[in-house]
């Protein structure tokens, strides 16, 4: 094991922070009673600590002395110049990665993927080798259950979930930066679209 900041991990650099959207609040009432259900059926507590949220560059570490201050000016900057406005996403359904995360989808665009792209790259300009690009097609997503999802429930799960039948728009208009507090992500800073 290595030591990272007087604390011991298992070979993975501590992650400190990751950028993401977060919802409106009557939507994300909402899926926090999705994420009960797979808690009081499954057991499922993975995240339910977490803000409901869809990720945009996922957790990395923020290497001195670059802060959370930093990332926040420069995605300002990036919001101004590209003159990123507030857009509307679809939501339809469930749907699953394997059995290790389950999840309300998020419908693709192009919109989403140049302001993920261009989140990406702002954060990068800040932190240069923090972050690693995901050579996968963007997927935006809302986690509902991850990593203690157990053996074949996703399937079960997501029959249910998807009776009922969960179509929704929501405006994306801000971008978040999360910071790993005392062994939870809270908000750290928020730029409005």
């Amino acid at each position: 094991m290595e030591k990272s900041g007087g604390r011991m991990n298992r070979g993975f650099t501590e992650q400190t922070h990751f950028i993401g959207v977060l919802l409106p609040e009557d939507l994300t009432s909402r899926l926090e009673g999705y994420r009960r259900y797979m808690n009081q059926q499954y057991g499922c507590r993975s995240g339910h600590g977490t803000p409901i949220h869809v990720t945009l560059v996922p957790p990395f570490q923020l290497p001195a002395p670059c802060t959370t201050a930093d990332i926040a000016t420069t995605l300002a900057q990036m919001v101004a110049e590209k003159k990123w406005h507030t857009f509307n996403a679809k939501i339809e359904g469930f749907d699953a990665f394997g059995d290790r995360t389950l999840f309300a989808k998020v419908i693709p665009s192009t919109v989403w993927t140049a302001f993920r792209a261009a989140v990406y790259s702002a954060v990068a300009a800040t932190s240069p080798g923090a972050v690693r690009k995901d050579t996968r097609p963007f997927q935006p997503h809302i986690t509902v259950a991850n990593r203690d999802i157990p053996p074949g429930a996703s399937t079960e799960a997501l029959e249910y979930l998807n009776e009922l039948e969960l179509k929704t728009t929501f405006p994306v208009d801000n971008i978040t930066i999360f910071e790993h507090k005392e062994k939870h992500w809270v908000i750290g800073q928020q730029i409005e679209l």
